[in-house]
């Protein structure tokens, strides 16, 4: 077997996060290898965009652009810049000792070595798991109202979830649509009082407590006309028409890689110190939503990029690069 290659920066993930980051390491000359991933975790290379249709809030693309063309020219210009890319999957670190140790492949047959490692993983919205939901994401199904809420201006929209996400994007798409109603499983909110009000408060956003969706309608016209709403008191089912379904029911970060390696908030996504990308491992910097579970957007995860591939080449300034 040949010998592993020793890489300044090497970047696990290809998303708005993975790539920024590899065009700065790129630009730095830390001629630097992204492995873009393949199947891990259920995204695919690109990230979460590659399952958005119309992004419009993406700065300098005034007539929107798809999520896949978008992240198509991130690629484009990591590789003009200089930066390698492989299409698989990270299988296994070992983040122990300098050089750190990425085994990549399904059969993790290749070793690589790194003497900085920026995570880029991501992070998984978390859906109901109806077949009728899978059918119709981006058709009108949506785990971020702030990306698609717009879309559904003047509309009747439904939330689905009871933390304060949900209390958030309900309220958020009050301000667009015709009327919101949220819908939650139990009976009590785990939300705090301050964002419960708001929305109780709100003229034009229902709650519907212990409910949950059975169904989403619409299937056969390829976009969202209603959801099933089935009572978890009476299990009583009624149909309500709707435009569109926001799911705000948590994301769930790809860490498992790191696990027992690196530091995590409760909620399972990588801590950092605060201002900074910088792990609890001296060295290996997390960008994009692997460490966020505040903003989520594209934009954001392109700035925490830039950040990581910066503090990544002062890391190996510092330490004789």
């Amino acid at each position: 077997m040949s010998e592993p290659r020793l890489h300044d920066v090497l970047i696990i993930g290809s998303g708005p996060a993975g790539l920024t980051a590899a065009i700065y390491a790129a630009r730095a000359n830390l001629s630097p290898l992204c492995v873009e991933g393949f199947n891990a975790g259920g995204l695919i290379p690109g990230g979460q965009l590659m399952f958005t249709t119309d992004v419009e809030n993406y700065p300098g693309f005034p007539e929107k652009v798809s999520g896949q063309d978008l992240m198509l020219r991130f690629r484009q210009q990591a590789e003009r810049q200089g930066a390698e890319l492989i299409t698989a999957d990270a299988q296994k670190v070992d983040l122990s000792a300098r050089p750190f140790k990425v085994w990549v492949g399904e059969d993790e047959n290749e070793l690589h070595l790194a003497k900085t490692l920026i995570i880029a993983t991501g992070a998984r919205a978390n859906y109901l798991g109806l077949e009728s939901e899978e059918r119709l994401k981006n058709r009108g199904v949506s785990a971020c109202a702030v990306c698609d809420g717009a879309l559904f201006r003047g509309q009747d929209v439904v939330v689905v979830g009871g933390g304060d996400t949900a209390m958030e994007e309900a309220s958020y798409l009050a301000g667009l649509c015709r009327h919101v109603t949220l819908i939650h499983r139990r009976d009590e909110f785990r939300a705090s009082q301050v964002m419960q009000r708001r929305v109780r408060n709100n003229p034009k956003i229902t709650v519907l407590t212990s409910h949950v969706v059975s169904e989403v309608l619409g299937v056969e016209r390829e976009e969202v006309t209603g959801v099933r709403v089935r009572d978890l008191a009476t299990g009583a089912e009624r149909d309500l028409a709707c435009s569109a379904m926001f799911v705000a029911i948590g994301h769930t970060p790809l860490t498992d890689l790191f696990k027992g390696q690196l530091d995590v908030h409760d909620n399972g996504y990588l801590r950092v110190t605060p201002g900074t990308t910088s792990t609890s491992v001296p060295g290996v910097f997390a960008a994009g939503d692997v460490a966020d579970f505040v903003y989520r957007q594209a934009v954001t995860a392109a700035g925490t990029g830039c950040m990581a591939a910066l503090e990544a080449e002062r890391f190996l300034q510092a330490h004789g690069h």
